[in-house]
């Protein structure tokens, strides 16, 4: 799931913390998955290295950095559920308004501080709950990029807000205890499905495409907000 988001299927891999932590505490479960998030980034990162937008990168990107910050001083005092349900309204908001709101045929433009906002919101909830796809995917959606376009920024913003998740995570406490071989097998597993999911986004139809993402954030969302209630 982690390998298929990377390669391209945008919010697949926040399926992979509420899965795992069938089996595991969900704290343990997002500690194990951070290096096989960051791992896969840069495997997408050169897969997607002639493909992103710029100008949302550069928007983006400063204010994950700020929202990873942010997040790495209120975790202590913020309850999860409150995050959870937060990020999954913002997806299902989104995509019901995709399917049954007015229909707009410009595409939206790259605006500086809708941006800011989302990227901000993205970096908490990524840090918190490793589910900032939705805030993401919130702001690029509606801009119609090239579905490689829009693959490859999403890569690119999360590789940075991954990594820079780890100094918060170490002084937090998170990654005490990590098991490193069920990582390592992680990783692998993880690298694999990048590959395929790149191979995935290059052959879907756009609009299949389009609809495989909203549909796996859909999914995502009301997992979310189930997560949190039960």
């Amino acid at each position: 799931m982690v390998g298929l988001s990377k390669g391209g299927l945008a919010s697949a891999g926040a399926l992979a913390v509420p899965a795992l932590a069938f089996a595991m505490n969900p704290v343990q479960a997002a500690a194990i998955l951070l290096p096989v998030f960051i791992g896969t980034d840069w495997i997408a990162v050169w897969l997607y290295r002639r493909a992103y937008s710029p100008r949302n990168l550069a928007i983006l990107v400063p204010a994950i950095l700020i929202g990873v910050l942010v997040a790495t001083v209120i975790t202590p005092w913020t309850p999860e559920p409150v995050l959870l349900i937060l990020t999954g309204l913002i997806g299902l908001w989104f995509v019901l308004r995709r399917w049954f709101g007015p229909v707009v045929t410009a595409p939206a433009e790259a605006g500086v501080l809708p941006g800011l906002g989302w990227g901000i919101l993205t970096g908490i909830t990524s840090f918190i709950t490793h589910s900032g796809s939705p805030p993401a995917q919130a702001y690029l959606m509606p801009q119609r990029l090239p579905k490689l376009e829009f693959a490859g920024t999403m890569a690119i913003a999360f590789s940075v807000c991954n990594l820079a998740k780890l100094p918060g995570y170490w002084a937090i406490g998170a990654l005490e205890g990590l098991d490193v071989e069920l990582t390592l097998g992680l990783l692998v597993s993880g690298g694999i499905g990048t590959m395929i999911g790149r191979w995935l986004t290059a052959r879907l139809p756009d609009a299949v495409y389009l609809r495989a993402i909203e549909g796996l954030l859909l999914t995502l969302s009301i997992l979310l907000i189930a997560k949190a209630l039960l």
